[in-house]
């Protein structure tokens, strides 16, 4: 006799079963675990921190089971990049020897949850599910985004002060819709505009929302004023060029094309260094750079202090040392080091930095080579939204946290599923024919 297969004797059980491991299921926990994840300052402004963790809390368990009903779907090559691994046991180690136990822990817990949503997203939906996903997910709060700061400045002329939106739309901008600060609303009508035109290249959805979701989009980023995300559209742009020219490029070239294309932008890179002043002049943010200069400055200086371990995991600021000290020098709170890599360097010291420079290395690799040798355009999407977020850790730190962090590990295990070096060793032991390329 054979063993009953789980759920068989138990027809309430195995309903539960099949609605979760359907696609509307996953469909719909991609939905959700997106748009927490992108609309975190707007729940956190209504429900509190304690409202915030409660739903990202019930979110877990969800996923938990859809995983579990999915079992025999999921393609589990690559599975989670071990680099992402050693970050978090890192991030959770920093437990032991910072001065804000309780802090540090809950903090490493809140991101280790959102890695784990991240995976589940990357493992129950394809390429272009997870593009339709945040497309619909950011055609929705960015056009709630303009919406209230219409409401707020062209129709009540009142400001949101429990939101932070000023009203100024009126004046051209700069405005933030409902993300916290005009860099966030910048950065995600970005990712919109880059997820609108890979939707509108495969036809996933009608002209007319193509046209309207671009519209939405660029409305955010023309009105954020965002110097930071203009800088960031600019190196999009010449990502999306490059990769566009490779992707046309003779299979035989590519790999010559490839160390050019990184020469060249390792010389650009050292170039705009050189000329920092003169760039940030054209761009009218001297004032501001000096000001997150003065930032960087002063965490620089605390974090040799505890230059290997860091002071402690935290993600966002909290109020304890030596973040205290430093918005005490600055007579500003601040919420991060406005740079992923003093915030990295601070927070875990030069081994958490290493260790993530090395998970962001691998990932940004991986996903520019699919992007580069596979004709489904699906592809460029990690490859370009790795451009926007490793950009953007110049002077924020969207990607060590909650919707930039959530994107981070989505890109690096799709990437890891197609070329991570398990799957090479593995497939040298399997006898079964290669997947054909797309």
């Amino acid at each position: 006799m054979t063993a009953p297969r789980p759920g068989e004797n138990h027809p309430a059980l195995a309903s539960l079963v099949r609605a979760l491991g359907s696609p509307h299921a996953a469909a719909a926990l991609s939905l959700t675990i997106f748009g927490v994840a992108f609309a975190t300052p707007l729940i956190r402004s209504v429900l509190g921190w304690s409202g915030l963790i409660g739903v990202v809390a019930a979110l877990v368990p969800v996923a938990v089971l859809v995983v579990i009903a999915r079992w025999d779907t999921i393609e589990w090559q690559g599975l989670l990049p071990i680099s992402i691994l050693i970050f978090l046991g890192w991030c959770l180690l920093s437990t032991l020897w910072t001065d804000h136990q309780w802090i540090t822990l809950s903090s490493a817990l809140y991101q280790i949850a959102f890695a784990f949503l991240g995976l589940t997203v990357a493992l129950t939906r394809d390429m272009i599910q997870i593009v339709r996903s945040v497309g619909t997910v950011l055609r929705v709060l960015l056009s709630a985004s303009l919406a209230v700061e219409v409401l707020s400045g062209l129709i009540l002329d009142v400001p949101f002060g429990f939101l932070g939106v000023e009203g100024n739309i009126a004046f051209g901008g700069p405005i933030q819709g409902i993300f916290g600060t005009r860099n966030t609303l910048g950065f995600m009508a970005l990712i919109g505009i880059l997820t609108f035109i890979i939707e509108w290249r495969t036809r996933s959805t009608t002209r007319g929302v193509s046209v309207f979701s671009l519209a939405v989009g660029t409305a955010c980023l023309v009105l954020s004023q965002s110097p930071v995300t203009f800088l960031v559209a600019v190196a999009l742009g010449l990502a999306a060029l490059a990769l566009y020219g490779l992707r046309r490029a003779p299979a035989d070239t590519r790999r010559a094309l490839q160390w050019v294309l990184a020469g060249l932008t390792a010389v650009a890179l050292f170039s705009t260094w050189l000329a920092r002043t003169r760039v940030l002049a054209l761009l009218n943010a001297g004032s501001e750079f000096e000001y997150r200069y003065t930032l960087w400055f002063q965490a620089w200086t605390l974090a040799p202090i505890r230059g290997m371990e860091g002071w402690g995991w935290s993600g966002l600021w909290q109020d304890v040392p030596p973040y205290t000290y430093i918005n005490n020098v600055l007579v500003r709170d601040h919420e991060s080091g406005l740079n992923a890599f003093v915030d990295l360097y601070l927070q875990v010291g030069a081994v958490g930095l290493v260790a993530f420079t090395a998970l962001l290395v691998l990932a940004f690799v991986r996903s520019w080579l699919l992007a580069s040798n596979r004709r489904t355009v699906t592809y460029t999407w990690p490859a370009l939204v790795l451009v926007a977020l490793i950009a953007t850790s110049a002077a924020e730190s969207f990607i060590l946290i909650e919707g930039g962090w959530l994107l981070l590990v989505v890109c690096a295990v799709k990437a890891s599923q197609n070329m991570s070096w398990r799957t090479r060793l593995r497939s040298r032991n399997d006898p079964a024919p290669p997947v054909p390329v797309e």
